[in-house]
């Protein structure tokens, strides 16, 4: 896109975005590119078009993992899905005091009530949205017009091989963050490749979950993966439990750590000093 920037600001950009999504949920990306508009001049809506593009890579590195998954260790899933599908659900609905409230004066269809009030809702929403295009349509035309040249500098990539394998190093790190995990647990010391390839995907996708750094989604879905395995090999799904949320709160820990003292880093290596070519 004609934009040089120093490798050390990309670093400690990416850096500190990842510590700002510790305190609200995706705010890293834009963080990111906010602050390297600040460093290095780049457009916002340029710097957001080359992450969304690094996040449809991150998409299909994903799906690969999830093949690689099927392949190694279909019977894992079988008992992921299984466990996540005889899940009871309870069909007694409790009242709330809202219902409760509304039932007391008068309101007897709550269906139709909540129905009504999500329609009003959803014409007031766009209602806002419209009065906001039309007040910002010169900002919002320039920033889709940035956004479409990002995505086009793809093509304009010299070394695109280059681009693929780098991704594919960091997925190779992703993995081997998780799986080496692995040997911190007696009961975990013994998975293998194809678990690790089934931790990976699980905990991307908790990860995707819009929490703070993916505290508790993480968990829940790493957990679940963990008794998956434990069902697989016939191990008991309640050890499979205590096991899951060792092996999850070890494992955010220490991302949660290396999170934070990079991005306490970065805080000085962007704004610490003046960042002069």
């Amino acid at each position: 896109m004609g934009y040089q920037i120093r490798n050390s600001n990309a670093f400690w950009t990416i850096a500190f975005g990842y510590m700002m999504n510790l305190t609200i949920p995706r705010s890293g990306e834009i963080a990111r590119a906010t602050t390297l508009f600040r460093i290095e001049k780049v457009p916002v809506e340029k710097s957001i078009a080359t992450i969304v593009i690094e996040r449809l890579v991150d998409l299909v590195f994903m799906l690969l993992f999830l093949l690689l998954t099927f392949i190694f260790n279909g019977k894992v899933l079988a008992s992921f899905y299984n466990l996540l599908t005889t899940r009871k659900v309870s069909e007694k609905k409790e009242l709330t005091s809202t219902d409760s409230f509304l039932l007391n004066h008068g309101i007897d269809d709550l269906d139709a009530f909540y129905f009504n009030l999500k329609i009003v809702l959803l014409v007031l929403v766009l209602l806002g949205a419209v009065v906001f295009i039309i007040k910002f349509k010169e900002k919002i035309i320039s920033f889709i017009k940035g956004l479409i040249e990002g995505f086009l500098a793809v093509r304009k990539i010299k070394n695109k091989l280059a681009f693929v394998l780098h991704s594919a190093g960091i997925w190779i790190c992703y993995f081997l963050a998780a799986y080496l995990v692995c040997f911190a647990l007696k009961e975990t010391s013994d998975f293998t490749i194809g678990d690790g390839f089934l931790l990976v995907t699980a905990g991307t996708l908790g990860m995707m979950v819009p929490t703070s750094g993916g505290a508790g989604s993480y968990h829940i879905v790493v957990k679940i993966a963990i008794v998956g395995i434990f069902i697989s090999l016939g191990k008991s799904h309640l050890q499979g439990e205590e096991v899951g949320i060792s092996y999850a709160l070890i494992s955010h820990l220490i991302q949660t750590i290396a999170t934070l003292v990079f991005g306490l880093i970065s805080i000085f290596a962007l704004f610490g000093k003046k960042n002069d070519k």
